[in-house]
C-alpha cells in the first residue's frame, strides 16, 4: 500500500514522537521470552527518541535488563474511533542512561512530566532511552509507510551550542514570554488558548505543553545555536501577531 501524494510520513512519525507523552512498551519476559505489554510515560530526548523514567521493580524494567529489545506504540489520541487516527509502532532497544546524560534526559522528563519531580530521585528508578531500528506508521488508507531512523529522528550534529542554551532558552521563555507561547499555539497551530509552556527546543523545532495537550512548532529552518533560536522564535512571534 504507497502513500498518497499529500503525505509526509517522515514528518508526521516527528511529530508523533514529539507529542506523545504515554505509550505501549513491549518487551520480552525474562526466561521465556514471552511478549509482555505495559503502559509507560515518556518524553523526548533533543533527537526525538523516547525517554522512559521506570521502576526495577517493574516486571517491564526486569525484561528490559535481560533482553533491551523493545517495542513502542503510541497514537494520536483522536477523539472517536482511534483507528482512525495515526499511529506509529517503534522498534529498538531501550538502554538505560548513564550519569553523563542524566542532567539532559532528567530535566526533558520533569518538564513533560512535573508530578514525575516526586519520585524521580528514588534508588529504584532509572532514565532509559529507546534507541530506535525502524518505525512502522499507520495513518489511514493508502499511509502506511516504514520509516528508518534517519528519517525520523532530528540530527544533532553541529547543534553542541544549540543543545547548551536550551536550559537557559525554555526557562526564558516560560518565565518571560508565556504571550508569544499562547500566539505560537493560537494564531500558528490552531490551537485553544490556555497555558502554554515551552518543554524542549531542538534544530527542527519547539515543544509545547499544556496540561494533557501537547503541541510541535516547526522551524521554517535548521536553528543550531542560542542566537538563531532566539532569532526564529522573534520571527514567528512577529508572524502569530501578524496573523491576528
Amino acid at each position: 500500500m504507497q502513500p498518497t501524494a499529500d503525505f509526509d510520513p517522515a514528518h508526521l512519525a516527528r511529530s508523533l514522537l514529539r507529542r506523545s507523552r504515554q505509550g505501549a512498551l513491549a518487551t520480552l519476559m525474562a526466561g521465556t521470552g514471552d511478549p509482555y505489554c505495559s503502559l509507560v510515560n515518556l518524553a523526548s530526548h533533543p533527537d526525538g527518541s523516547p525517554i522512559l523514567l521506570i521502576s526495577r521493580l517493574a516486571l517491564h524494567t526486569k525484561n528490559v535488563l535481560a533482553d533491551s529489545r523493545v517495542s513502542l506504540m503510541l497514537d494520536e489520541r483522536a477523539e472517536g474511533d482511534p483507528l482512525e487516527g495515526a499511529r506509529i509502532m517503534l522498534a529498538g532497544k531501550a538502554e538505560e542512561v548513564g550519569e553523563a546524560g542524566r542532567e539532559l534526559v532528567r530535566r526533558r522528563y520533569l518538564a513533560a512530566h512535573p508530578s514525575a519531580e516526586a519520585f524521580v530521585e528514588f534508588k529504584d528508578f532509572s532514565f532509559f532511552r529507546i534507541k530506535p531500528s525502524g518505525a512502522h506508521l499507520v495513518a489511514g488508507f493508502g499511509r502506511i509507510v516504514d520509516l528508518k531512523p534517519a528519517q525520523f529522528l532530528t540530527d544533532l550534529g553541529g547543534a553542541e551550542a544549540l543543545l547548551e542554551a536550551e536550559p537557559g532558552a525554555v526557562a526564558h521563555m516560560n518565565e518571560d514570554h508565556r504571550e508569544a507561547m499562547n500566539l505560537y499555539a493560537t494564531r500558528l497551530l490552531g490551537a485553544e488558548s490556555a497555558d502554554w509552556l515551552c518543554t524542549g527546543c531542538d534544530p527542527d523545532g519547539m515543544d509545547m505543553q499544556a496540561g494533557r495537550d501537547t503541541l510541535r512548532l516547526d522551524f521554517p529552518e535548521r536553528v543550531t545555536t542560542g542566537t538563531e533560536l532566539r532569532k526564529m522564535l522573534v520571527r514567528l512571534a512577529g508572524e502569530a501577531r501578524a496573523k491576528g
